[in-house]
């Protein structure tokens, strides 16, 4: 079933499509909310109207209504009544949220004395497009629709991106998502404004980073935003061959979903690492980020804690550029079982970023496919070790108080299970034991840690 769409002869309202889905953002029959409970003065605003424009549907629905009065009481009837999430976002500015298991809708007041002024100091025309859901109109008094029609974002105007300056990377964001050019004139704005980002807030530009970053469409936005000097104050490092690193990495991913699908399929997943709602995580990000870092350890994670990277997204970045270190410190037809132990213990869970990184970097493939059907074994002994004893095995067995030589033992003995020198809890025993006796013993009388302790 499809919904009709009615427009008048009016300039402001453009004439949209005969029929709407029902799955569409613009439909109520798609809401979690009876359009009853909506005042006829609120209309649906931002992205969710030009998102149902372009026929595009998101598995999540984020909509976003304007009203000239009574935003925050709007917000709290519908949640009242629906037994759904509330909270006031900004009570100066009159913009509550209502949360649904499956759908976040904002309320907010209307900027200036009209719909029309409001939507004048939106960012770009295409989302500045209001839909009024009682009277299916379309309501689009910059030309908007004209925009999407010709797959363009283009500003409204200067002092707009001005106001805030996100929107000067937001640009080339929502350029990737949505396949549109720029805007010539938009282009131009942006790179006279760009100096003003340093004014804006590490994390939301990260936000911005993250997501060109999480898609192989953002790779071409990326080079313009550079061209255009969008990312200089925050990225100071010279990144040519950065970006041409990104396009490789880019093809690397292709080539990998054709040759290790299971490998590939990894680079969407991320650690266990609780993410909120908004932040995008995977090996594919972290793989790109690391190669837009300065090379030295210490300057890369200088970076990343300046965009305000959680602890656990630095340690896995930082553990994609040692491990590519590490590849770099050998020949590939040297890497034995011990290097191969000492990368897996160094890389840990960065494994398929360090893949992928090496992969566009020309590494030898045959190894790397080593390495990745390693990682995806839980069984391996090199890639997964598991302790054949424990430390009170160890000091039961050996008659030994706790202390450092304990922990010592078992790393050594964890290597030599790697190395395929041990393979039970017996044998571990044993060649702890051998180990030991075999050690000069220190002038105090206590052993020494054992030869193999890496």
């Amino acid at each position: 079933m499809a919904i009709p769409l009615r427009s008048v002869p009016l300039h402001q309202f453009l004439p949209c499509p005969a029929t709407l889905s029902v799955n569409s953002a613009l439909s109520p029959q798609s809401w979690p909310f009876d359009l009853a409970l909506l005042p006829q003065t609120a209309y649906l605003v931002g992205g969710s109207v030009r998102d149902a424009l372009l026929g595009r549907q998101a598995e999540y629905l984020d909509l976003d209504f304007v009203l000239p009065t009574a935003a925050v009481e709007t917000a709290r009837t519908i949640a009242r009544r629906c037994q759904a999430g509330f909270v006031v976002l900004d009570a100066e500015h009159q913009i509550a949220r209502v949360v649904f298991p499956q759908a976040t809708v904002d309320f907010a007041a209307q900027v200036g004395n009209s719909l029309a002024e409001d939507l004048h100091r939106r960012d770009f025309t295409v989302n500045a497009i209001a839909y009024h859901p009682h009277s299916e109109q379309v309501f689009d008094p910059l030309g908007g629709y004209q925009d999407l029609e010709q797959r363009r974002l283009r500003m409204i105007a200067p002092d707009n991106l001005a106001d805030d300056p996100l929107r000067l990377l937001r640009a080339y964001r929502q350029a990737a998502q949505l396949g549109f050019s720029l805007d010539p004139q938009t282009r131009s704005t942006i790179h006279q404004l760009a100096p003003l980002l340093v004014k804006v807030a590490a994390e939301r530009v990260r936000g911005e980073l993250d997501c060109l970053l999480s898609h192989p469409e953002g790779t071409p936005l990326l080079h313009l935003a550079w061209a255009d000097e969008v990312l200089q104050t925050w990225l100071p490092m010279p990144p040519d061959q950065s970006l041409a690193l990104l396009d490789g990495l880019d093809l690397a991913y292709g080539h990998l979903r054709d040759q290790r699908p299971a490998l590939a399929s990894l680079m969407t997943t991320w650690l266990k690492e609780q993410t909120p709602p908004g932040f995008h995580r995977s090996w594919f990000k972290a793989a790109k980020l690391s190669q837009l870092l300065p090379p030295e350890l210490a300057a890369a994670e200088a970076t990343l804690t300046h965009f305000k990277y959680s602890r656990a997204e630095q340690q896995a970045v930082l553990a994609i550029l040692r491990g590519w270190q590490l590849l770099q410190a050998v020949e590939p037809p040297a890497l034995d079982r011990r290097q191969q132990y000492h990368l897996f213990k160094t890389v840990g869970a960065s494994l398929p970023g360090l893949v992928l990184v090496a992969l566009a970097r020309g590494y030898d493939q045959a190894r790397l496919w080593e390495l990745g059907d390693r990682f995806l074994d839980p069984l391996d002994a090199i890639a997964h070790p598991t302790p054949l004893v424990s430390g009170r095995d160890v000091m039961a067995h050996l008659h030994m108080r706790p202390g450092p030589q304990v922990g010592k033992l078992l790393a050594a003995v964890e290597l030599a299970h790697a190395e395929g020198n041990v393979n039970t809890p017996a044998e571990a025993l044993a060649w702890i034991q051998a180990q030991i006796a075999s050690s000069t013993p220190s002038a105090s009388g206590k052993t020494d840690a054992a030869p193999g302790t890496p």
